[in-house]
């Protein structure tokens, strides 16, 4: 199940990444030979216009073919040559590019509004005006790396139910009930039971003596946290303000990453790959389907950043060829542009395959 809801995550992403590609160069006149779903082999497909909608095999997200986006003899003298890529203005050109990118950051921002309308959950610490928090109760938000806490097993969202040491039974738990209890229970082993989405479990922790705290401790932050509503219009606001913050926190973590790369000292064990992102997904899916549509919509913005970067085969990369044609007023020879790219798709692929080593020997 977890595997089927992360193709879906993926799919819904680079589908409308592609969109984005695919509608800006139809309205601006430029012929789209294929839209396809998932990646070849093909399947089947219908042909509507001049565009082939195809389905594929392997459904990992999607594809565009743009006529002239590879320039070739027939793209830029052919016959059909007018309504090629490679013969369009640069400003349409780098808007057909910039397209994808812009999708996924909208695409972040509609789920963010969506789920500010139907509800999410929110703490009860700086509620934004107008919003209401409903059945807010305490929660874990935050666990400690390399605590007894996460060591166990427990998960940020996870709800607390009661704490059992001994004879000694904590029901109703508090943040500071559940500090008293710790504390009280600093060398004895306390059964943790609560509740992940509708499913309700419990692990085995030991306290360790926390020297910032200057108490015993298992690793977990708490708050009071309930179902946020806000009004449509505050909505958009919060959902164009939410996806702001995000977009500047994941470029920061991505500048952190290369500068790390640089460096020599790049650390690899908060980056993942497929394999990794499943198994994110399929927390998220415990918790509920607002924690999956968050995740959605951080993956998306991963996506549109990433994708915005001067890297050879990214969107980011064309666009940077484009500015130095620009600049330069002369046109990069087609054969070095598809060169360029080809060495970084098998780049990037090659930096995929390193990242996915690395998600299955931490699973293992």
């Amino acid at each position: 199940m977890d595997i089927l809801i992360f193709f879906v995550v993926l799919l819904v992403i680079i589908l409308v990444h592609e969109f984005g590609h695919f509608i800006v160069a139809k309205k601006s006149g430029i012929r789209v030979d294929e839209f396809g779903f998932g990646f070849p082999p093909k399947l089947f497909g219908k042909k509507i216009g001049e565009t082939e909608y195809t389905f594929n095999l392997l459904p990992i997200g999607g594809f565009v073919k743009i006529f002239g986006e590879s320039p070739d003899k027939e793209s830029i003298s052919g016959p059909d040559s007018e309504r090629s890529f490679v013969n369009k203005p640069k400003y349409i050109q780098a808007a057909v590019l910039a397209a994808g990118v812009m999708f996924n950051f909208l695409l972040a921002c509609l789920i963010f509004i969506t789920i500010y309308v139907v509800g999410a959950p929110y703490s009860t610490d700086n509620i934004p005006k107008g919003g209401v928090v409903e059945n807010p109760h305490l929660t874990i938000t935050g666990i400690e790396t390399g605590a007894p806490a996460q060591l166990a097993g427990l998960n940020p969202g996870d709800v607390p139910l009661s704490l059992k040491s001994g004879g000694d039974i904590l029901e109703n738990p508090t943040d500071v009930g559940i500090q008293q209890f710790v504390a009280e229970h600093s060398q004895d082993e306390i059964i943790f039971a609560y509740r992940r989405g509708n499913t309700e479990s419990f692990v085995s922790v030991i306290p360790i003596e926390n020297e910032e705290l200057g108490r015993p401790a298992i690793g977990i932050a708490m708050g009071e946290v309930g179902t946020l509503k806000l009004p449509f219009h505050r909505a958009i606001l919060e959902g164009i303000k939410r996806t702001v913050i995000l977009t500047g926190e994941v470029s920061l973590g991505l500048f952190e990453l290369f500068k790390g790369l640089l460096s020599g000292n790049a650390d690899f064990e908060s980056v993942s790959g497929p394999v990794g992102i499943v198994n994110i997904v399929g927390d998220a899916a415990q918790i509920g389907i607002m924690s999956v549509m968050i995740l959605t919509a951080l993956i998306s913005i991963n996506l549109a950043i990433i994708n915005l970067l001067p890297l050879p085969a990214l969107d980011g990369g064309r666009l940077f060829f484009l500015l130095i044609e620009a600049i330069t007023k002369k046109t990069i020879k087609p054969e070095i542009a598809n060169a360029v790219n080809s060495i970084g798709f098998f780049l990037l692929l090659l930096l995929m395959a390193v990242v996915t080593y690395k998600d299955i020997v931490k699973l293992l």
